[in-house]
This record gives C-alpha cells, sequence and structure tokens, in this order.
C-alpha cells in the first residue's frame, strides 16, 4: 500500500492537510473490508431497535428512552466514523483538510462519549429498579430520564467543543503524520509548535470525565445491586433480579474492557496493535448492542415477534 505524505503545515487559518494511516499492517484491506460488514450489520440493527421501540407503546418506559437513546448513539457514531475511515484508508483518500478534520474529531468524541454516559443512564435505571423496587416508578420517571440524558449530551458536546477549541490556538509549522484511525486529539496537538500545555490539561481531564467517571459509578452501582442481591431470600429471587443487569452488563464489558487493556497495557502493545484495537473498540459495540438488547430483552423480543407476525400477514393478504 502506498505511504502516508507528510504535508506541510503553514499555520491553524491556512490551509492544512493531515496524512493518517495503518501504517506497517499487511493485508490491511481485508479488515477495512470486515469494518464494511460491521458498519451494515449496525446500521441495520440499530435501525430496527429504533423502529421497534418507536413503534410499539408498551416500550416507553423510561429505560427504553435510554434504550433508544443508545441506538440513536450507536447509529450516528458508526455513520460518523466508519464511512470516512473507510474513505480514507480503504480508497486511500488520506489528505483531510484542517477544518474537516477537527469537525471529525468533534462528531468522534462526542458520540463516543456519549455511548459511554449513557451506560450511566442505564445503570442509573438497573440500581434504582433492584435498590428501591416499591419507589422506581416514582424515582425513575420519563421527565427525569430524558432530563438525565439531555444534560449528558449537554455535557459531551460542551467537552468535545472545549477541547477541539483549545486545537485552534495552535500552529503546526513542521510536516505531520498522524498514526491513528481518525483524527486524534492527543496525536494533533503534540505535533504543534507552540505552547501545548493546555491541551495537555484537557488531555488529562477529559478522560476522567467521559470514561473513568462513568466506569467508576458503574462499578459502584453494581456492587450495591450484588450486595441488594446477597440480601434476598431465595436463589430463584436473586436469579430473576440479576437477569435483568445481564444486558446492560454486556454492553459495560464490550465497551470498556478494551480501552482498560490498553490503558494497562499501552506501552507493552505494538502501536499498530493498539490502533485495531481502539478502533475496534469503537464499532464493535454499536454493532453488538442491538444484538445483545434484543436477545436478553423479553419485551422487545415479543414486540419483534409481533411485528414480524404482523408483516407476515400483510404480505399473504397482498398476495390474496
Amino acid at each position: 500500500r502506498e505511504k502516508p505524505v507528510a504535508i506541510s503545515y503553514k499555520n491553524h487559518s491556512g490551509t492544512a492537510y493531515f496524512s493518517c494511516g495503518f501504517v506497517g499492517i499487511p493485508d490491511i484491506d481485508y479488515y477495512f473490508v470486515f469494518l464494511c460488514f460491521i458498519y451494515i450489520l449496525s446500521f441495520v440493527g440499530n435501525t430496527a431497535v429504533m423502529t421497534i421501540l418507536f413503534l410499539d407503546n408498551r416500550l416507553r418506559s423510561p429505560k427504553y428512552i435510554a434504550v433508544f437513546n443508545l441506538a440513536f448513539v450507536d447509529l450516528l457514531s458508526s455513520s460518523a466514523l466508519v464511512p470516512k475511515v473507510l474513505d480514507i484508508f480503504l480508497f486511500n483518500h488520506r489528505y483531510i483538510s484542517y477544518n474537516d478534520c477537527l469537525t471529525f474529531m468533534f462528531f468522534c468524541f462526542t458520540l463516543i462519549s456519549m455511548q459511554a454516559l449513557n451506560l450511566v443512564a442505564l445503570s442509573y435505571d438497573r440500581l434504582i429498579a433492584i435498590l428501591y423496587p416499591l419507589h422506581y416508578h416514582v424515582k425513575v420517571t420519563h421527565k427525569r430520564m430524558l432530563c438525565l440524558i439531555a444534560f449528558f449530551w449537554l455535557f459531551a458536546i460542551t467537552s468535545t467543543l472545549t477541547a477541539v477549541g483549545f486545537l485552534t490556538r495552535l500552529s503546526f509549522c513542521r510536516s505531520v503524520v498522524i498514526n491513528s484511525y481518525f483524527c486524534d486529539h492527543g496525536p494533533m496537538f503534540r505535533l504543534a509548535c507552540n505552547d501545548i500545555t493546555p491541551n495537555v490539561v484537557i488531555a488529562g481531564i477529559l478522560p476522567i470525565l467521559i470514561l473513568w467517571f462513568p466506569l467508576f459509578f458503574i462499578v459502584a452501582s453494581y456492587s450495591s445491586i450484588g450486595y441488594a442481591l446477597s440480601k434476598m431470600s431465595t436463589v430463584r429471587e436473586r436469579m430473576k433480579a440479576f437477569k435483568t443487569c445481564t444486558g446492560h452488563l454486556s454492553l459495560v464489558a464490550i465497551y470498556f474492557l478494551p480501552i482498560v487493556l490498553v490503558y494497562a497495557f499501552g506501552s507493552k502493545i505494538h502501536p499498530n496493535a493498539r490502533i485495531i484495537n481502539l478502533s475496534l473498540s469503537t464499532v464493535i459495540p454499536p454493532m453488538l448492542n442491538p444484538i445483545i438488547y434484543v436477545l436478553q430483552t423479553q419485551e422487545i423480543k415479543e414486540s419483534l415477534k409481533k411485528l414480524l407476525k404482523i408483516s407476515e400477514q400483510s404480505k399473504i393478504a397482498m398476495k390474496t
């Protein structure tokens, strides 16, 4: 494959281009075809979940507001990331203008942040449902869930705008090659020629706010849930309550485990392996989330069967 060619920067206001690419990975074209397949599954799966939740009036509880938002975020994140990555690498359009790169970064970081924050909303739902079952409908209302999700959207957008905004003060006066699968924040500001101290501070704070705090809240929630389950009188009650959490726990593991592994063993992981791992961690969850919820949520399965049955009956009626 053609190697990326570095482009010289004038400054942050002039015309400038990034050259990004997977470097030294054999048969990488097959991986991009794999990404295309994942994107199709993600698009179809999340669209199907959103359609089911929209059409079935029974699935209008606060929990399913968060599930709908997760499917919406997954659909947007896949659509923002995968087509652009395929265009850059599979079709060898490796040159991205400065403004396009910042826009690409904004959408990617906002939507990746929202994935983590949406898992917090679902964790809150499960925490109240198990610890305070008699007060669930008072503590978890449509209004509170909508306000929580709206706050998360505002926080994710504001945080990302802050990070992107501080990049615009930088000047890039030397040739650069960003070895990443998208316009990443850290690799970009480290190539600047002027003071990057504010960017370093932001790069240290944002992961705590949008990754580690959500993970801490989820772990603390399930620690409380585990303690509450241990107090239940029968094993059957424990299993029934725990079963309502399995779908969410699966989503948490799929999203956070690859990221935690990269942070824990980052210095020991080959750069190419790190890029592949991080790229998979951003595209695999949107593909698996709808599958997990359809398979593990009885209400969604019943709604899907009902919609398929109605569709089949409509086809038979049209033929007759």
